[in-house]
């Protein structure tokens, strides 16, 4: 039983909340202090190791002490993650890391040290981001061959075509997202980051994914309208009171992404979400392909200026310029859109949500500083 292993970590270990923040949807204290300690074990030991890195075309020396440190770590991690592997606690070591600690295991000696192999790179540090992963408590794989059949196609983007389905077991519509066949390793490596992203983030504003499969594709929730389309269906009909919660819901996923590190980059009525029940309607952000990860940065200086939200003075900035100025321009358009169901700006008769509109679309220094500055101006409008 894992029990009695947790409890050996607790006595074996000396207890830190440094990035407990990244563990919470674990809601057991001891294992979020235990996967927090971890983390911070790993963060401090790939440190040292740094200090002889890169080693370009010759071999380098780590120390006994750090190599004897670093395999008891792994070694703690490695067990732990085999005895909860069938329990609700269940996880995933994330990508990057598993690789490090992979090549790890190759050299690392428990004695005289260790010889670093050649043309191994500095380690990226998760200050940032979390390297435990909660492992999906609920499994749903692909649909049988009469599912298949009945994919729905619902769209296509960039790099992937998503499909609805019914799954009969769960009595509920999915969707798959199935990236291109002709992707390069890049965009694959994209298109794999965002359901990462997705599966980390833990929000009730977040669409929920599920699981990545062998075939380049995943499955996630369902959800009933782009913003885009409810808004245009629903524009005639919709009262103040209604828009002002869609908006508010949208600010609380974007507040949470911000506190995590990301930035969405790709905010647009096409890529929030709009689930209807009998007595409540739920926003939801989607499309993380463009996010920006605070760890593996895929933006280079030649990234596509995408969005028709987004800032037009990115296209003479660079997309790789990105920042939380141009995040409060897309929000204010999409707070504008969805307060009027129009995207020109060019005429507004409220005066309050004229004033609202130009600050967070005027002089980058002169925006809004965070989405609780936005949210507080839009409580005024």
């Amino acid at each position: 039983m894992y029990e009695n292993y947790l409890a050996e970590l607790r006595m074996d270990m000396q207890l830190t909340d440094e990035f407990a923040e990244f563990y919470d949807s674990f809601e057991r204290s001891d294992l979020i202090l235990i996967l927090s300690t971890l983390h911070s074990f790993l963060i401090n030991l790939f440190k040292c190791m740094n200090g002889r890195l890169p080693t370009k075309n010759i071999v380098a020396h780590f120390w006994a002490d750090p190599s004897r440190e670093l395999i008891d770590t792994i070694d703690k991690i490695e067990t732990l993650q085999r005895r909860l592997k069938n329990s609700k606690y269940a996880f995933d070591i994330e990508e990057y890391n598993q690789g490090i600690i992979s090549k790890c295991n190759e050299f690392l000696s428990s004695s005289g040290g260790s010889t670093i192999p050649e043309n191994m790179e500095k380690i990226e540090l998760y200050y940032k981001a979390p390297i435990f992963i909660k492992s999906n408590t609920v499994k749903i794989e692909h649909p049988n061959k009469n599912s298949i059949n009945n994919l729905i196609p619902l769209g296509e983007g960039s790099y992937a075509l998503t499909y609805k389905y019914h799954d009969d077991f769960y009595d509920k519509d999915f969707v798959i997202k199935k990236a291109k066949k002709n992707l390069s390793e890049k965009e694959l490596k994209r298109f794999k980051q965002e359901f990462e992203i997705m599966k980390v983030l833990n929000s009730p504003y977040i669409v929920d994914v599920y699981s990545y499969n062998d075939d380049n594709s995943y499955i996630m929730e369902y959800m009933d309208f782009t913003l885009d389309k409810y808004i245009k269906l629903n524009n005639n009909k919709l009262s103040l009171g209604l828009r002002k919660s869609i908006c508010l819901q949208l600010l609380k996923a974007c507040k949470y992404l911000h506190e995590k590190g990301y930035l969405h980059r790709d905010l647009a009525p096409t890529n929030v979400l709009i689930k209807t029940y009998d007595d409540v309607l739920v926003v939801k952000i989607a499309d993380f392909g463009l996010a920006k990860n605070p760890i593996n940065q895929l933006t280079t200086i030649n990234t596509e200026f995408k969005g028709y939200f987004n800032d037009p003075n990115l296209k003479l900035e660079g997309f790789n310029n990105y920042d939380l100025s141009h995040e409060i321009y897309a929000l204010t358009m999409l707070i504008y859109f969805i307060l009027t169901g129009k995207t020109n700006t060019s005429q507004i008769d409220n005066t309050k949500l004229e004033q609202f509109v130009k600050k967070g679309l005027g002089e980058k220094t002169n925006r809004y500083k965070s989405v609780d500055e936005l949210c507080e101006a839009f409580k005024n409008i």
